[in-house]
Order: structure tokens, then C-alpha cells, then sequence
């Protein structure tokens, strides 16, 4: 049985994870759907996303809630369409992709601020809640993150106090960085309760329904003029003495801590999904630009450097989606099977969710940062054109800078990856001390001079992914050792280590996606998926080196030093050096010769 995080002890085969191949017709159709809604009701309109068109995106929410697309995996009893994690996986990244704007309002809306309310509320609850937001009648919104307790959620001020009749909670304090304040219905509020003068430790979580007509002490504060999302309704909230119904509470007193961070959980891997098509769209845009555009007498598209972006740009975005349906994936099935056991839909979408925190951390961290990437060098291909208001370019790379800050900064999901990992092991739900023996056993003996034979398309890579393991295994194993339960402390070590996880599971989840696909159709082309995962493996491989060796020169010297860089250069050896400048060839004629992206059925 699958596990989350279990990739890094575990040597996976093409046939145990899930593609975009494997969609069913039914995901197919509605992936269609969703991106011909895209098209035609928000591209031509993208110029009024930067003009702080707040009415535009409402608008096109509610046209999304029409079709039913901001309820995806919503029971149907509550308006819902009922569908698997794979299915709301898909309708966020297909929506998303054309603005940042309307991504982030989307991934607000369906994520953080619908499901607190489905996966804790009462039934009560949920009948009164649900069947408005999944329509878009009300629109939802989340209110955690507070002028002094950003990444630190529970150092929140904003207080909760019982009414002297018992019917209401009392609520002060302050809330910023909300997205959909401006126009949302319903809000899902953090705060302390206080008794008897003394303030719980933990948050408590409750749901606020504003009505415009009757503030009860609710305030908006101006909408914020932002670097990007420039049409995402982003504002302050104030409550002075605002009265929620006690029914309101979601969950259990202190247990909005949990909630909070559960839920985000949700909204990471989310995210990343309602990045990657903005990636695919900045490829399209930068190809046809480049076969049309000439200079020196030529296409821009014919020059090396060019091919070079353009094939970097393209693996990004193809081991992008090889990392988010492989979790995706896991999580549906792990929803499944703890449904199967006798859990009910949100005890198993908790549990599952919760048990994969530590790949939807890996993916939210890996895509943001490779669609800033992708989006910046769109702009160099557009040269002077690509700074220019007029070209769509400037403003994906303007959106493309907050993914990395919002939903945890990439900084405090990093930290994450490490700490979470480390938690599974001391719980018994992971064994990476075996591993992690047999790795610093290994670095004493003899190095087998043995070659493996390799039968069949990337088994050489894809060994290679298994030995860049064991350099995680030795960093991280060295680091408990030296520091037990005060690794947290050595963040730059932690960071080290956890760029190394990332890389490792996107590139095996890139390398057995292209498997997957020479396994279902030995007839296929593909070529290009080859190249990307090998290009991309080279990639990972040359940043593995150098994290690590920064990561061993802070926590070893002399003789144990020594060891641990062999160890490196020994777990990082290619047997094969790959053609790097053939392999971007590669990927450029492929996509060059289609015009757009044209993988995993785009």
C-alpha cells in the first residue's frame, strides 16, 4: 500500500502512479469544458484583469458556479457534482491559467474558503453553506493571516469572547490579506477565545456571514493595489464587537489551528495546479511568437538560444504536471480507500489530505518557483515586446511572484517538507532510520564496481533517481543525529535537505510518467518526454550536488567529510553523460513543428 512521503524510501515502478494518459472520458470532457470556458469567456477580457476589474472577476465566478465548475468535489446533496480529487485537480488547473486574477479567487473560493466548512462543519452547517457557495450565489473567503502573525498563524490577536445571554461569540481584531473580501458572502474567522480574562493557546474557527445591510460591526478596509492579481479583491477586515451565532463555530473550540493548517494543505496542492496552465499558455504564446517573429533574416525559434528556452521552459511545465497527478492521484485513492474502511467522505478527504501534506508542499514549492522561471523568460523571448502592457507577458510574470508567498511562503514550506518528514518518522508512520543505516553502511564498504543492465527506456535514469535518495538519506540521517529534535534550528541545513527531496520526487514522477506512456503504446512518439525527463534529471542532479555539499560542510569536517562528498559524487554518477544540446534540439522541433504544448493531451 502507497504511503505519503514514501518515495524517498521506496523504489516506484512506471505502472504504480497515474498520468494524464489515464484520465477517464468523463475528466477528458470536462478538462475540455473548463478550458474552452477559459477561452472564450476569460482570454479575450485578460487586458481588464490588470485594471483593478474587481466586478469582472464576481462576474465570472458566478458564470463558473453556473456551470457548476466551483463544486467539483462537493457532495451533490449540497449542489455539488460529486467527483473524485483528480477531477477538482484538473477544473483548477484548466481555469486558472489565463489571469491570476481569477486563479486566485477560484483557488479562495473553492479551497480555503469552501472546504473548512465541508470537511468540519456541522450537517446544520453544511445544508445552510454549501448549496450557495457551490453555485457562486455566495462567494467564499478565509480569514487567517493578521499584521503580526503572518507565517506564525497562531500568534493571531484577534480574540473571541462568549455573550453574557450565551447566543453569540463576540469578535475583535484585525485581518489582512484577504482574498475575495470585497465581494464574499461568507468568511472563515480565526480567532482566540478568551475566558474569564484568560486567552486560549490555540485558534478557534468560526463562520461569519456578512450582510452589507446590517455590518454588526464588520469593516472593509481599501482594496489593496498589488504587484499582481491586480483584480483579485485583496482588503483588509476589521470586527469591532461583531456577534457570531455560537452555532457558527466550525469544529471544536482550539481546534481552528488544525483546521487552518489542514486546509492548507488543500490550498498548496490546489495552487499548483492553478499555476501550471499559465505555464503552458506562456510556452504557446513564446513558440508562436518565436516562428513568427524574424531577425538576422530568420525565425527567432531557429536560434540556439532561443531553442534552448523553449525547451528548458517546455520541462518545466511537462515535470510540473507529472508531479500534481501523481499526488493527485494518491490522494483520491487514499480518499477511496479510507471510504472503503467505513469513513465517512470528510473523515477520509481529512485523513488523506493530511498524509500527503508533505508532496502538496514539494509541488507548491517546485511549480511556483518554476512558473516565475517560465514566465521571466517568456518575457526575454518577447524582448523589448515582452515589457510592454500591450503583450500578455508581463502580467503572468507579475502574477506568477505571489505564488511563492501565498498559501505558506516557499520558505516556510521547505521547512516544512523536512519537519513533516522527520514527525513521520518519530510517529512510526515512516521507517527512515533503516534507510538511513543502510546508506552510512554502505559509505564504509567497498563501492560495487558491478554495472546494472539496463532493458529498457530511462531504467537508467530512473536508478539513478533511487541512488540521488540515499543522498538525502545520508544528509538528513547526519543532521538528526548531530542535532535531534533541535534540527528545526539549522534552517539552512533543512532548506539544503529539502531542495533535494523536491527534486527528487518531481524528477522520478517525470521519469515514470514517460514510462507510463512508452508502456501504454510502444507505437508513441515520444521522443520529447525522453528528452524532457532526461534533461530534467540532469537538471535536479547538478542542484542535488550542490545542495548537498553545502548542506555536508556545515555539519561535517575531517574524515566524516570526506566520506559523505565521496558518498556524494558517488550517488551522483552518471554512467552515461547525456547530450544536453541535443535533447533541448529535441524538445524545441517537437513543439516548434506543433506550434503550442502538445503534451499529455493539451
Amino acid at each position: 500500500m502507497k504511503k505519503g512521503a514514501d518515495f524517498i524510501i521506496k523504489e516506484y515502478k512506471p505502472d504504480e502512479i497515474f498520468t494524464l494518459d489515464d484520465l477517464s472520458e468523463e475528466q477528458k470532457m470536462m478538462a475540455d469544458a473548463v478550458k474552452e470556458f477559459s477561452d472564450r469567456e476569460v482570454w479575450p477580457v485578460k487586458p481588464r484583469f490588470e485594471e483593478h476589474d474587481y466586478q469582472l472577476v464576481l462576474d465570472l465566478m458566478k458564470k463558473a458556479g453556473e456551470m457548476g465548475f466551483l463544486a467539483i468535489g462537493i457532495p451533490e446533496q449540497y449542489n455539488g457534482m460529486g467527483m473524485d480529487f483528480v477531477s477538482t485537480m484538473l477544473v483548477c488547473d484548466r481555469i486558472s491559467g489565463v489571469t491570476g486574477s481569477l486563479a486566485t479567487a477560484y483557488g479562495a473560493h473553492t479551497g480555503i474558503g469552501m472546504m473548512p466548512i465541508f470537511l468540519y462543519g456541522t450537517e446544520e452547517q453544511k445544508a445552510k453553506y454549501l448549496p450557495k457557495l457551490s453555485t457562486g450565489e455566495w462567494i467564499g473567503a478565509y480569514a487567517l493571516t493578521e499584521p503580526n502573525a503572518g507565517s506564525d498563524a497562531n500568534a493571531g490577536k484577534t480574540t473571541a469572547e462568549l455573550s453574557e445571554d450565551g447566543k453569540y461569540w463576540i469578535i475583535n481584531g484585525q485581518k489582512m490579506w484577504i482574498s475575495n473580501a470585497g465581494f464574499a458572502h461568507t468568511f472563515i474567522v480565526f480567532a482566540k477565545i478568551v475566558e474569564n480574562g484568560k486567552k486560549d493557546d490555540r485558534l478557534s474557527a468560526f463562520i461569519f456571514e456578512y450582510d452589507p445591510e446590517n455590518p454588526n460591526g464588520f469593516k472593509l478596509g481599501e482594496e489593496e493595489h498589488k504587484l499582481g492579481i491586480r483584480s483579485s479583491s485583496t482588503r483588509q477586515i476589521f470586527f469591532s464587537d461583531t456577534k457570531i451565532p455560537v452555532e457558527n463555530m466550525l469544529g471544536k473550540r482550539q481546534e481552528g489551528f488544525k483546521i487552518a493548517l489542514n486546509v492548507l494543505n488543500i490550498g498548496r496542492i490546489k495552487l499548483s495546479a492553478g499555476i501550471v496552465d499559465s505555464m503552458r499558455r506562456i510556452i504557446n504564446e513564446s513558440i508562436q511568437y518565436a516562428n513568427e517573429r524574424k531577425q538576422f533574416g530568420q525565425p527567432l525559434i531557429n536560434f540556439g538560444a532561443i531553442k534552448k528556452k523553449i525547451a528548458e521552459m517546455t520541462t518545466k511545465a511537462y515535470v510540473s504536471e507529472s508531479g500534481i497527478y501523481r499526488a493527485s492521484k494518491d490522494i483520491s485513492d487514499r480518499i477511496a480507500e479510507h471510504k472503503a474502511n467505513g469513513l465517512s467522505e470528510e473523515m477520509a478527504e481529512k485523513k488523506a489530505f493530511e498524509e500527503y501534506a508533505i508532496e502538496a508542499a514539494i509541488l507548491k514549492v517546485y511549480v511556483s518557483d518554476r512558473a516565475q522561471e517560465v514566465s521571466d523568460e517568456g518575457i526575454q523571448i518577447f524582448g523589448g515586446m515582452g515589457f510592454s502592457e500591450e503583450m500578455p507577458m508581463e502580467s503572468w510574470w507579475r502574477d506568477a511572484r505571489i505564488t511563492r508567498i501565498y498559501e505558506g511562503t516557499n520558505e516556510i514550506n521547505r521547512l516544512l517538507t523536512v519537519s513533516m518528514l522527520l514527525r513521520k518518522a518519530m510517529k512510526g508512520e515512516l521507517d527512515l532510520l533503516g534507510p538511513a543505516k543502510a546508506v552510512a553502511g554502505e559509505l564504509m564498504g567497498i563501492p560495487s564496481f558491478d554495472k546494472p543492465e539496463f532493458k529498457n527506456p530511462l531504467d537508467e535514469e530512473l536508478e539513478l533517481v533511487n541512488r540521488l535518495k540515499k543522498v538525502f538519506l545520508m544528509i538528513a540521517g547526519t543532521g538528526a543525529q548531530k542535532f535531534g529534535d533541535k534540527l528545526g534550528g539549522q534552517q539552512q541545513l533543512v532548506l539544503d535537505a529539502a531542495d533535494i527531496l523536491i527534486e527528487i520526487y518531481m524528477a522520478e514522477s517525470a521519469i515514470l510518467a514517460t514510462q507510463k506512456k512508452i508502456m501504454q503504446n510502444d507505437d508513441a512518439d515520444v521522443n520529447a518526454e525522453i528528452a524532457m525527463s532526461k534533461l530534467n534529471l540532469f537538471n535536479a542532479v547538478e542542484k542535488i550536488k550542490f545542495k548537498a555539499t553545502e548542506a555536508i560542510y556545515s555539519i561535517a569536517e575531517g574524515d566524516e567529510l570526506k566520506m559523505m562528498l565521496m558518498g556524494v559524487k558517488r550517488f551522483t554518477k552518471y554512467n552515461n553523460t547525456p547530450k544536453l544540446n541535443e535533447l533541448r534540439r529535441i524538445i524545441a522541433k517537437k513543439v516548434r513543428e506543433e506550434n503550442k504544448y502538445v503534451f499529455n493531451g493539451y
